[in-house]
């Protein structure tokens, strides 16, 4: 099996506190897997590790693999820059740039070297229709962004991340902030956009898990409890403390 993202033994310390233990996880290309579990429990935490957001943080240390198309991400002469290109990520809430639609999607290829505006324009259109957004802003791509909905500034933050052509798309509970209807956009987007890219999603949400994802990873107290097809963890997990989060138990 040719695996897009290979995590191996990953270990993660804040200072003495280890945040992380053990885990080892694998994501098939062109997939959508769901990392759920209770607050607290190391999902955004093993999704950042991902693209090494974690870096950014002081007290951080790390151990074990992680491996993007059988190559390790924390070898000491990874371009750090080209991986977050490579893996982008979108946050809880919205952030998109205080300017215009349209210089939001054509920051990101404008820093990797691109200055023809038609080749942009071209970019700009293709990255929020890929998003599901280009009907709704066509006609206003110079209003800022700032005045959009909460669910079209999400669509707008993945159409910036779509820009800059990645290959994995990090989603660190990515409907938190939204409303139902936007929510069901955004959900009829990633699963649109499995075709083109591996998605790894974090989720407080269990319906939205068992709705969009093909493998679903269970999370408790820093380890990985249990990872599998998202139908088998949903109906018939192997381990009962996942079938005591899943029912309700607790968490």
């Amino acid at each position: 099996m040719n695996y897009k993202i290979q995590a191996n033994k990953v270990n993660l310390f804040y200072g003495q506190s280890q945040a992380l233990k053990q885990i080892s996880l694998n994501v098939e290309p062109n997939t959508v897997v769901a990392l759920i579990g209770p607050s607290g429990c190391g999902k955004s935490t093993f999704l950042k590790t991902l693209n090494r957001m974690n870096d950014l943080i002081d007290s951080v240390r790390i151990e074990g693999d992680i491996l993007l198309d059988g190559v390790n991400l924390y070898k000491p002469d990874t371009d750090v820059v080209m991986l977050r290109k490579r893996m982008g990520m979108v946050f809880q809430r919205p952030n998109p740039f205080p300017m215009s639609i349209y210089d939001n999607i054509a920051y990101g290829p404008r820093i990797h070297g691109i200055k023809n505006k038609k080749v942009l324009d071209e970019l700009v259109e293709k990255s929020l229709q890929g998003a599901a957004l280009w009907d709704e802003v066509k006609d206003r791509l110079n209003a800022s962004a700032m005045g959009m909905s909460g669910g079209q500034q999400q669509r707008l933050c993945i159409a910036r991340l779509l820009a800059v052509e990645p290959e994995v798309l990090l989603m660190d509970e990515p409907c938190s902030a939204l409303d139902p209807i936007s929510t069901m956009k955004i959900e009829e987007l990633v699963t649109e956009l499995k075709n083109k890219y591996t998605i790894v999603m974090v989720t407080h949400n269990m319906q939205q898990a068992a709705r969009i994802s093909d493998y679903t990873a269970f999370f408790l107290n820093g380890s990985l409890i249990e990872h599998d097809k998202t139908d088998v963890i949903f109906t018939r997990p192997s381990n009962k403390k996942t079938e005591d989060y899943i029912t309700g138990r607790f968490g």
